[in-house]
Formats: structure tokens, sequence, C-alpha cells
């Protein structure tokens, strides 16, 4: 194996489990995300810690189950009426930096507010981005405030986002060639406002575009607009692969791919799963996801049970790094399932958001929301249409005692949010 890897992980917004040839899309032109898969390990059963934004990217920060370190709901950086991420939550980014990497974050920040709660308080030495959401293209609020960020420093930058987040991820490749770094690009592809590289902007400064329908943008087919989106996301991936290759690091990189958590009922697919975007059912927390590190990682499918939080635990044992000090990682790590196809052992995980929450174990899921409680076997049903409550009690009543005492371990839902 080579000695201390670089590692790119680009991280999508709201992409849909099914939103990529890879993944079976019938029209999305998604060629330089199917190379990787082709070159690299495809997960099937990949899952987001969460189901919206906040927490999901928390949990990937640090390993750690999202509750633990105060976010298990979005943060509104208008309002700011949550608290942001723990102050003293140990992110990869310190891990990396420690270990003498070069760290850079570019694209969303939503763990916390800026200019306070800053990638440079998690470990990263260089970000450009933004705070939540915006126009992709006047880098306005749906508020009507200005969010492209220089560090600590709201700046003027033209361009469309995903291309202005791959710009600087490129100069930071450029400017590290040299040393092992850890690139953090997290896109705001393909987040709503649904516009296409050539649209015009939605959101004005001074202006209030928080309506139900003006929050999504002008586009009348907005399908139209999503997949724009989804094939520009793709040129981003592409353009990324390409420097590495130019500048003789593809043998030297693991190049992750994943997206915080399901699509957009509205505009994406979520293949064959049902719930979306905010739900636990499965099409709010599967997600696609590949792993490509070409001469070390052989490709293939990966049908493990894979979360966000392995993902940090994986890059202490494949990089060497310092393990976060008093605190213990949620996640595991996937080195040997990556390196020699070692299966991942048995566990059971689980979701929270509020009062919805799940747990899963092998292909026995969980479910609480609104309309009860289910127990769903996921090897012949993922749509989740079929409660098995009644004919597998006993497995039913071993999951809902996990995820009680789970829930006795870890904070209770902020005071006032359900």
């Amino acid at each position: 194996m080579t000695s201390r890897p670089n590692i790119v992980l680009f991280l999508a917004s709201d992409l849909g489990y099914g939103d990529l040839g890879c993944y079976g899309h019938p029209r999305h032109c998604t060629p330089h995300i199917d190379a990787l898969a082709a070159r690299g390990v495809r997960f099937t059963d990949c899952h987001s810690n969460g189901c919206m934004c906040s927490p999901s990217r928390a949990a990937l920060l640090t390993g750690r189950y999202q509750q633990r370190v105060g976010v298990e709901f979005v943060l509104n950086h208008h309002s700011r009426s949550l608290p942001p991420m723990a102050a003293d939550a140990f992110t990869f980014g310190h891990a990396f930096r420690k270990a003498g990497y070069a760290t850079g974050f570019f694209g969303v920040h939503h763990t916390g507010y800026l200019p306070d709660n800053s990638p440079l308080d998690l470990g990263f030495d260089e970000f450009r981005g933004l705070c939540g959401g915006m126009d992709h293209h006047s880098h306005v609020t749906r508020w009507g405030t200005p969010n492209w960020w220089h560090g600590r420093r709201q700046v003027d930058e033209s361009g469309y986002s995903t291309d202005l987040i791959a710009d600087h991820a490129l100069e930071f490749l450029d400017a590290h060639r040299t040393e092992p770094f850890c690139l953090h690009v997290a896109d705001f592809l393909v987040h709503f406002p649904w516009q296409g590289p050539r649209d015009g902007s939605d959101f004005l400064p001074g202006g209030n575009y928080d309506g139900p329908d003006s929050k999504y943008g002008s586009r009348r087919n907005r399908s139209e607009a999503y997949t724009q989106m989804v094939e520009a996301m793709d040129r981003s991936v592409g353009r990324l692969v390409d420097r590495l290759d130019r500048l003789g690091l593809t043998g030297k990189t693991l190049l992750l791919f994943a997206t915080d958590h399901g699509g957009h009922a509205m505009v994406a697919d979520n293949g064959p799963l049902s719930g979306a975007k905010g739900s636990l059912r499965e099409g709010g927390h599967r997600i696609p996801a590949i792993a490509c590190w070409p001469g070390t990682i052989p490709c293939g499918r990966a049908d493990d049970l894979v979360m966000l939080t392995d993902l940090f635990p994986t890059f202490v044992e494949l990089c060497g790094l310092p393990a976060p000090e008093g605190t213990t990682f949620d996640g595991l790590s996937l080195r040997a399932r990556l390196l020699e196809g070692t299966p991942l052992p048995a566990r059971t995980v689980f979701w929270r958001q509020g009062a919805q929450k799940a747990a899963r174990a092998g292909r026995w899921k969980l479910l609480v929301e609104d309309g009860g409680t289910g127990l769903y076997d996921l090897a012949t049903d993922l749509k989740e249409t079929r409660d098995r409550w009644a004919d597998q009690p006993a497995v039913a009543e071993q999951l809902a005692a996990a995820l009680a005492r789970w829930e006795a371990g870890v904070p209770p839902p902020p005071v006032g949010r359900t």
C-alpha cells in the first residue's frame, strides 16, 4: 500500500440515490463519476447519518453521531436559532493538520455560522465557499444577504457555484502537489434554487425569497434545470480527476465521492426507495458513494452497510492520523474492506431527527415516524411497504430496545424541536 495517501473527498448536496448513470439513471449524463465507479468501489448500501444537511455533515466531519456534537437539525444561518457544532469537536481536518497534511475546504460549510464558526476552526488551512444556501449565480441567500466567503471575509467573486468551488480546489491541488494533502470539496450542487449554469440570478441583494415556492428558483421546468445541475457537478468531478492525473497524483490519492443525504422529492431520483430528503425512510439517507484509488483499491461493488461516520476512522487507519483524544468513534474503519475485501462486522446503527427515529441491523430496519412504528426487511422490501412487526415481534423488540439504549446515551433533541 502507498504510504500516507492524499485524500480528496467530494461531497454533493441533495443528490438522490438514483441520480447518476452508474446508479441506473436513464438520462443524466455523468461520465466522469461513472468512470470513478468503474475504476473503484461503488457502494450500494451507504448511508448518511442525517436526512438533512447540517447533522449529516457534522457526523461526517467527526466520525461520531451528530447528536454528540450538538447538531440534530439544519442550522439556519439567517435566524441562528440553533447552536453551531460544539467548539471542541475534533474533526478529520484537525487530525490531518496535526499529521502534517495541507488541508483545504471548498464549498458548503453548514455546521456553524460564518464568520464566527469557520472551517478554519475545524482544522482546515484554507476555506472558500458559502454558509448554508444561496443563489448559484448571485451568491445571495434567499433572505437577500451576500454569502460568498474567503476565510472569514465576505468577498465578491463572479461565477456559477460549482465552477468557483472547483476552481479553488484545483488551485489547492496545484499549490500542494508536492506534499500530502486533504482536500474536502463540499459542492453546492444539486441543492435548490434549481438553476443551470446558463440561467440568470433569482435572489438579489435586499430581497426576500423565502416563500414556499420562490426559494426553489424561477425555472418552470425544474426537472430540466436539475439535470443540467447534475451534469455540471459531474464536470467538476472530471476537472478534479483530470488535474490529479496531470499532476501525477492519481496513484497517490484516495478519491471519495458521496452526498450529504437523499435527494429532494420535487426533482431528485431516489431510485427504488421510498422517502426523500428530510425523511428517515431509505430515500432520505441511502446515498450513492464511490471510493477510487487506482492500483491500490480493487474495483467492484460493495454491498456492506456503510455510514458517513466511517470515513474519519478510515482516514485514521489509512493515513496514520492521531485519533481523537478522550472520544470514541461511532463509525468503523473501511480500510480492510477497501484494501482486502474483508466484509465489515455486523453492527446496529441509528438515526434520529426529532420525533423521527430508525435503527438498522443487517436486513432489518425499525422506523418510527408520524404514522407509527414499523419493521421492514430491506433485503426484500427496499421501498419499506410491508410492516413485518406482527410476524417478527422478537426482531422488532430487539431493535426497539437497542434504539432506546442508544437514545439514552446521546443528548436529547433541542428544546422546542421534535
